[in-house]
């Protein structure tokens, strides 16, 4: 958390009052975020504009002139905000960005969020998204993903939380996508069918555009900015839950490779 939704989310909160600023000056205050030399990060970025934001997975790519661009995920706890200048200042604050009319402040409670970055020719050959799938909104190759599941034995759930394999899923709208397709999240990969799997990637998508559509899942301390929080939440039907909406029985609740898993051993085979 946050996953594709909740990113796609941070990004349009973020683009009307981001594009067109330069970057004057940045404060790093916990240099392990930053993976590259902290001063060569800072030359990088400093007196550059950025000109646009986009999205690969879960991972932000914020374009700024001269084909230079910042790459950052949030993994667990990340937040990013755009406000008035030195207007925030706590000790989960551990990145500012100081802009022309702005300061873009990254808060992390967890400290496991990263920034880099990039060169148009390093962007995608080079860590961390030379080996990053697609995800079902961009569009994927059915056929692609199907192989390489096909090849795997460990469970289904651990396959799509795979992000080389179709990136943008986590373990939230894993619990969802399997539901909605009627799987298993136990069922060995090799073991599923190319319908399923078709299956899998549409519901996927749907389930992404509607949690967009929502701002997002709140789960715990998800915002795409200071005021606001998702809905998605109040739609999930089987993450945190105890009831299968479809069938009414008890809904089971398991650790499956280290992550929470729900689901109806009745509904999903």
């Amino acid at each position: 958390m946050p996953e594709l939704p909740e990113v796609e989310c941070v990004i349009r909160a973020l683009k009307p009052n981001l594009i067109g600023q330069k970057i004057e000056d940045i404060d790093v205050r916990y240099d392990r975020m930053i993976l590259e030399d902290v001063s060569s990060f800072k030359s990088n970025l400093i007196n550059h504009t950025f000109v646009d934001i986009k999205r690969r997975g879960k991972f932000i790519i914020f374009c700024l002139n001269d084909d230079t661009y910042l790459v950052s995920h949030l993994r667990m706890e990340g937040k990013l905000f755009l406000e008035e200048k030195n207007s925030m200042d706590n000790k989960h604050i551990h990145v500012i960005i100081h802009l022309s009319d702005y300061d873009l402040y990254y808060q992390d409670v967890r400290k496991f969020g990263i920034m880099v970055t990039k060169t148009k020719d390093t962007l995608f050959t080079t860590e961390p998204l030379n080996h990053l799938g697609k995800d079902p909104i961009e569009g994927v190759d059915n056929n692609i993903i199907f192989d390489k599941i096909h090849k795997k034995r460990i469970p289904i759930k651990e396959s799509l939380l795979d992000q080389s394999i179709m990136s943008g899923l986590g373990n939230i709208y894993v619990d969802e996508v399997l539901f909605t397709s009627h799987v298993s999240p136990y069922r060995p990969s090799n073991m599923v069918t190319k319908e399923e799997i078709d299956c899998i990637i549409e519901e996927s998508r749907k389930i992404f555009l509607k949690s967009i559509e929502l701002g997002g899942s709140t789960i715990k301390s998800f915002t795409s900015s200071k005021n606001h929080a998702g809905s998605f939440q109040d739609y999930l039907k089987v993450h945190t839950k105890n009831v299968c909406p479809v069938c009414g029985q008890k809904l089971l609740y398991e650790k499956l490779g280290g992550r929470g898993t729900y689901y109806c051993n009745k509904c999903q085979h």
